[in-house]
């Protein structure tokens, strides 16, 4: 593909990496929320802080119970019976209700789950941005497939580790693939196709070095049309300003959270320079970076 301006540079914002608990299996992390903040403090974490987890959580809030937590600049107030995906580099913050609350969380690396048909699952609901309260057919799926999944995590000494871990897999697929059909049910939620998914994971990985959109097109072997229409369909916007929204998130993150200034961040996004990006971000932003920096830290 081709390059805008300078090559990108590392952020600076803190990655939060998925620490195993002594005794628990490798790759999976099923953590209550209530000890969630002396879990971060022990690693060295401050809980309240923000930060950008490189794993999956799926964040579920017990009937009764409340949490508040901020992904990407949206502040969700989850009630009893939510869940909540928070998928890899998104920037959290926990709201300080996070030790009364009463809840799991299920992380999880990307890679994690087993069978296709759950890969595909995550990559779908990972789209989804709202918590989800599910109906109480669904609810109940849910219900079952997180307990059956929290009996084996816990039952660790029943199985030679290689067997504990690949029963992990079946059954955290379970539990993907059946709140991917929760997320599904819901009215008018449009589904992920497979040109679609593929154009996201472009993105996901390309936003810094291009933002035109013949250059993914040519890169999956699709026209520009077929990747504007399969944008439009799940997201409900041409495929430019889908490339361009991705953009302005990372450059929100960086200068919301980060040290970095204008003009570095303006290259770690491949820029020419900083007048481009202020430009850029100005007529999609409605701000310069300026003042969203000021405005997100409160100055």
């Amino acid at each position: 593909m081709g390059r805008n301006g300078q090559v990108a540079q590392r952020s600076v914002i803190r990655d939060l990496a998925l620490r195993r608990t002594a005794g628990s299996p490798p790759g999976l992390e099923l953590v209550e929320l209530a000890g969630l903040a002396e879990r971060a403090r022990r690693h060295g974490n401050d809980p309240y802080a923000s930060l950008r987890p490189a794993f999956h959580q799926l964040v579920t809030v017990r009937p009764g119970s409340r949490l508040t937590v901020s992904v990407d600049f949206t502040r969700y107030e989850l009630s009893g019976g939510a869940w909540l995906w928070i998928r890899p580099g998104q920037v959290q913050r926990w709201g300080t209700d996070l030790v009364e609350a009463e809840g799991l969380v299920v992380a999880f690396p990307p890679g994690f789950p087993d069978t296709e048909t759950a890969a595909a699952s995550v990559a779908d609901v990972a789209s989804a941005r709202a918590p989800l309260t599910p109906d109480a057919s669904d609810a109940e799926g849910l219900r079952r497939a997180l307990e059956h999944l929290r009996y084996e995590y816990e039952a660790m000494a029943e199985l030679p580790l290689e067997s504990h871990v690949q029963v992990l897999r079946h059954l955290l697929a379970v539990l993907v693939v059946r709140l991917a059909r929760a997320y599904g049910s819901e009215p008018g939620r449009p589904v992920p196709n497979e040109t679609f998914r593929r154009f996201r994971a472009a993105v996901e990985r390309d936003f810094a070095v291009t933002r035109r959109v013949e250059d993914y097109a040519a890169a999956l072997g699709y026209s520009r049309r077929t990747l504007t229409r399969a944008a439009e369909a799940v997201t409900g916007m041409p495929a430019k300003r889908y490339i361009d929204e991705r953009v302005v998130l990372e450059a929100k993150r960086e200068l919301a959270h980060g040290p970095l200034t204008v003009a570095a961040v303006a290259a770690r996004l491949g820029f020419a320079d900083a007048s481009d990006f202020t430009k850029f971000f100005r007529q999609r932003a409605g701000t310069t970076p300026t003042a969203f920096r000021r405005t997100a830290r409160g100055a």
